[in-house]
């Protein structure tokens, strides 16, 4: 049977020149980065030169770069020692990842005041209600770049310019943060262009190793640590190294600055637009999101009288692997929150699929979808009691 994935916008497969990157770091030059002899200043040496590239590549300082487990850790880190005091004032949006929300709402139990902004029907941010929201307490703004379930694109780098300005008035200037996960592989990253504070990335979006992630820190900012018991990044994220991955998440980085990564967005970009004329000639279906200001490789759809769940695993059986949401959220049973807060009916939400397209996919992976989301959709509506 033929095995299509197409949830890319969950996990990437690592990139054979990313594994082949990594493999003497298991294998040979295994010695921990904090140790003064000659096996771990080697390993010291590999984890430099990954911090290298990817300041390169974000265009800011090597040291302004602390490795993390991944972007869940990356966000708390940032939530949680900007109000270690649990006192201030936090804006975030209502349909952001779930690393940004549960860690939210933790804190907005625990004293802080946060305002969750509400997106616009097409899946858009309004800058100014961001904006229009500060007060006297504000401390911090959190919004991510793509949304992870409808690829949506955020205006961040104009709330970032706004913001300078904002802050040049104010006393205590607000802080900005930005999930860019999903942003990673296809948008422009410079920190001078987004104005960000704090920018959290994980390496499994970009065909990078699982467990492995990068939080950007603007030079001059502290943050107290997540965790605690060792001196690694100076005193920011305590833990042995992990050297492999670590390797890992350099060499990815460096492979988006090749002139073959342009070549393949170029590409995926035209099998995603192929794909959404294709789906949206069916009966029944919409396009969640901005068809104009998202990214063509996610595409969120909502087929009428048609439950979600049925629809991925009827795909599944016929060996097409997508999703009804965010990896995050795919053990529940409950309607998306991101669906939910751009005004999408409870009863209707579950009807969403997302369709996450990567560089392992080609036009005949999406022909052969067409032909079974035809025959799928066809007869899980001949059971429907809406019909």
């Amino acid at each position: 049977m033929k095995q299509i994935y197409f949830d890319n916008a969950a996990t990437t497969p690592v990139d054979k020149e990313v594994l082949k990157a990594m493999e003497p770091y298991f294998l040979v030059e295994f010695g921990n980065a904090s140790s003064i002899h000659n096996f771990g200043q080697r390993a010291e040496a590999a984890i430099l030169k990954s911090k290298d590239i990817i300041a390169d590549f974000l265009k800011c300082q090597a040291q302004e770069i602390i490795f993390t487990s991944g972007a869940t850790e990356s966000n708390n880190t940032v939530l949680k020692s900007v109000f270690v005091d649990f006192k201030g004032h936090l804006i975030t949006t209502l349909f952001e990842h779930p690393a940004i929300l549960e860690t939210a709402k933790y804190l907005s139990q625990n004293g802080v005041d946060v305002t969750f902004i509400k997106p616009e029907k097409n899946g858009l941010i309004d800058s100014q209600k961001v904006l229009k929201a500060i007060k006297k307490e504000t401390r911090l703004i959190s919004i991510m770049y793509v949304n992870n379930e409808i690829g949506t694109i955020q205006p961040i780098g104009k709330i970032g310019k706004e913001l300078v300005e904002i802050n040049k008035k104010r006393e205590n200037p607000v802080l900005f943060h930005t999930d860019a996960v999903q942003a990673m592989y296809f948008l422009p990253m410079q920190i001078d262009r987004l104005r960000v504070d704090f920018m959290s990335i994980s390496g499994h979006k970009i065909y990078g190793p699982k467990g492995m992630g990068l939080l950007y820190i603007k030079d001059g900012l502290k943050l107290k640590p997540l965790l605690h018991g060792g001196h690694q990044e100076n005193g920011a994220r305590a833990g042995t190294y992990n050297v492999p991955g670590i390797v890992g998440l350099g060499k990815a980085v460096e492979l988006l600055s090749k002139a073959e990564h342009q070549k393949e967005l170029i590409r995926i970009e035209k099998l995603g637009n192929y794909l959404i004329e294709k789906v949206m000639e069916l009966e029944g279906v919409s396009l969640n999101g901005d068809p104009q200001n998202k990214l063509p490789y996610n595409s969120n759809f909502l087929f009428k009288n048609v439950e979600g769940e049925s629809l991925l695993l009827k795909l599944d059986l016929a060996g097409i692997a997508c999703s009804t949401g965010s990896a995050c959220a795919s053990g529940s049973l409950s309607a998306s929150h991101v669906l939910l807060a751009i005004g999408i009916p409870h009863e209707e939400a579950h009807g969403s699929l997302r369709i996450s397209l990567g560089k392992m996919n080609d036009k005949s992976d999406i022909d052969y979808f067409l032909e079974i989301l035809s025959k799928s959709l066809t007869e899980l509506r001949s059971f429907s009691p809406f019909k």
